[in-house]
């Protein structure tokens, strides 16, 4: 897990193939003005989810995984406090990995949680968990889904 701001993007562009063109992506587009949802950048390898959500608590929030994606959640407006746990740590999955979501959830506690405000991002890569929109207001934020090569 990676959390950082935006103007030091640039730092983790070689971590990945994709990344160069999603952190071009976060630089050259107007973000709060795209529509909730899914916005293609290069297919299905590098898209972008849109979320304008209530927050959630802590204990309604549930750890999740991905497996074919790597996400990075970059805050628009609002405080996202994210939970984070690796997925070697967690003992107790809600249901089994779903591959056609690219999902599965843990009823397991956090091992820490992470305050993202505006502007700030965090990147959770397979190995990491997550449970994110964790807030008492409401969250403006974008998705980035990268997939893993």
């Amino acid at each position: 897990m990676i959390l950082d701001t935006i103007v030091n993007a640039e730092r983790y562009a070689s971590l990945h193939p994709l990344f160069p063109q999603a952190f071009a992506f976060i630089r050259n587009t107007d973000l709060a003005a795209l529509t909730s949802g899914r916005h293609l950048i290069n297919g299905k390898d590098l898209f972008v989810i849109v979320e304008h959500v209530s927050g959630r608590t802590r204990e309604v929030a549930k750890l999740e995984c991905h497996r074919k994606y790597i996400d990075i959640q970059l805050i628009l407006d609002g405080v996202d406090e994210m939970g984070w746990k690796p997925l070697a740590d967690c003992q107790k999955p809600v249901s089994d990995y779903s591959a056609e979501a690219d999902i599965q959830f843990f009823d397991d506690t956090p091992a820490s949680w992470v305050s993202t405000p505006v502007g700030a991002f965090c990147i959770f890569f397979p190995e990491d968990t997550h449970a994110p929109l964790v807030a008492e207001q409401s969250i403006h934020k974008v998705v980035l889904k990268v997939a893993v090569v």
